[in-house]
């Protein structure tokens, strides 16, 4: 519309009009004159507001959701490393209790065996040079280790200190090929030379042909001069198969060892030596197997006039159940009277 004089006049007219129409419609309350006209507006344009407020409130919502993003990523983010930090205490609770464990056990074969030990951690696995199987540990000469010390752990031998650091020592493993260790069979007595197979069992050359050996017997270590490299007593391994002695003068014997030699975490170095062998006693109590469980199932006698119910269940060749036996003899009685008493 131009900006003119007659479009000025009207538009004051209109707001006058909307003045008077306002006035009347508050004087009015309830009974306004315009209530009508107000409730015909509302059913024309009432569906046309909820259409326009459906279609903005998604963009309000996005708007309120932009407003809130950075406050929300922080929580989540805080909620993540929370997570994490409760995992990370939780594996470090498992692995300090799998370590208490693993110490506890060490101290109690040290103790039956009366070893003076050291307490060292693996921490590296094999060593520079070659392809040996061997662990560095976080002790060495600072910490009084030497060469050719007896290392041990909850289970039974490690193997034996072979270089010595400042502050670690190198450990070959007994399951190193170019491992050699003597060993002693329990109760009997026979003597033997162990040597590693890497990831097989251990094989146990017996100086007496003719030793009586099978599988479940147990071994441990014989023991060095000046108890170097070795101590005795330690736990090595069972008996798991027997190779036939084909008129040789030693036989050969594979043993499992104790140790998992993969998994070692906690060990003891050997620092003084027992006074005297401790013989068998660090060897783990042996499994007694469990007894098989017996059922005991009691038959009682028939009782009186059960055997008589059981004779019934008898049958003759004409299908007739034979009688009785007293029976019978009734029968056989009155068939044939004597003459003096029919008389």
């Amino acid at each position: 519309m131009r900006d003119t004089r007659e479009s000025r006049l009207l538009l004051v007219l209109l707001i006058a009009i909307a003045f008077a129409l306002i006035t009347v419609d508050i004087r009015g309350g309830g009974d306004s004159p315009v209530d009508g006209a107000r409730q015909a507006a509302a059913t024309v344009f009432g569906p046309v507001e909820n259409g326009v407020s459906t279609a903005v409130d998604p963009l309000g919502n996005a708007i309120a959701a932009v407003r809130d993003s950075d406050g929300r990523h922080s929580r989540i983010s805080e909620l993540e490393r929370e997570n994490a930090a409760l995992k990370a205490k939780l594996g470090s609770d498992d692995r300090n209790r799998s370590r208490v464990r693993q110490l506890d056990q060490m101290l109690k074969k040290a103790g039956a065996g009366q070893y003076g030990i050291k307490g060292a951690e693996v921490i590296a696995i094999g060593a520079a040079q070659g392809f040996s199987w061997t662990v560095t540990i976080d002790a060495g000469a600072n910490d009084g280790i030497r060469r050719d010390m007896t290392v041990l752990n909850g289970d039974g031998l490690v193997g034996r200190v072979t270089t010595v650091g400042p502050g670690t020592a190198t450990v070959l493993l007994a399951n190193d090929p170019d491992f050699t260790v003597g060993t002693r069979m329990e109760k009997t007595d026979e003597l033997g030379f162990a040597t590693g197979r890497g990831d097989r069992d251990l094989a146990v050359q017996m100086l007496n042909g003719k030793a009586k050996v099978k599988k479940g017997d147990r071994m441990v270590t014989f023991g060095s001069q000046a108890d170097k490299p070795f101590v005795p007593g330690v736990p090595l391994g069972e008996v798991v198969k027997v190779d036939p002695t084909g008129g040789d003068l030693t036989r050969t014997v594979h043993v499992k060892p104790y140790v998992g030699f993969t998994k070692l975490d906690i060990v003891g170095i050997v620092v003084e030596a027992p006074r005297t062998d401790p013989r068998d006693k660090v060897l783990p109590e042996p499994v007694k197997p469990k007894p098989t469980p017996t059922v005991t199932v009691t038959v009682a006698p028939p009782g009186p006039g059960q055997e008589g119910q059981a004779g019934q269940g008898e049958q003759g060749q004409d299908g007739q159940a034979p009688p009785a036996d007293g029976a019978a003899d009734d029968a056989a009685g009155t068939g044939q009277q004597p003459q003096d008493d029919q008389e």
